[in-house]
């Protein structure tokens, strides 16, 4: 949102900066003022245009993470009955393990999400939350499981698994 802000900023200030370009050449002003003046125009253009392209590519990345994970999902519905029976208790453990922690339910979110393999990064874009957000929750998570990062995360429910 901030970055659509800033966006539609600096296209303000172009189109203001374009007009008074355009009123100050009917008035005869000196070329050097309307070279400047139709500088900011040019990189605020360019600012704003960049802005908008790198907004468009992370939304892109984000729907595309977002369908990956659906897909995921999908797949994972197609497994046999025993092993979805399997994948649920083992779901159910984890969420029992998270209870005893006392994670919050978005804690927990963090957590399913880290141990499915998620960057903090793309944890932030499929929970549309500050990547900042995700790790103070994470660190949280760690504190309270009295781990130290997400591979400790991992390799506590995965440690019983490999003997």
């Amino acid at each position: 949102m901030k970055d659509k802000v800033i966006a539609l900023i600096l296209i303000i200030i172009m189109l203001l900066n374009f007009f008074d370009v355009l009123t100050d050449i009917s008035l005869g002003v000196p070329f050097w003022h309307i070279f400047s003046e139709s500088f900011i125009v040019i990189v605020s253009g360019l600012g704003a245009l960049l802005l908008i392209r790198d907004i468009n590519t992370r939304t892109l990345n984000t729907v595309k993470l977002t369908q990956d994970l659906a897909f995921s999902d999908d797949k994972l519905r197609n497994v046999s009955a025993e092993m979805k029976n399997a994948r649920d208790e083992y779901r159910r453990v984890i969420q029992q393990q998270f209870e005893q922690w006392k994670l919050t339910p978005s804690e927990q979110e963090v957590a399913m999400l880290l141990l499915k393999g998620l960057s903090l990064k793309e944890v932030s874009a499929v929970r549309n939350t500050k990547e900042k957000t995700v790790r103070q929750q994470a660190s949280v998570i760690y504190s309270k499981a009295n781990i130290e990062g997400r591979h400790e995360l991992a390799a506590w429910f995965l440690g019983d698994f490999i003997g």
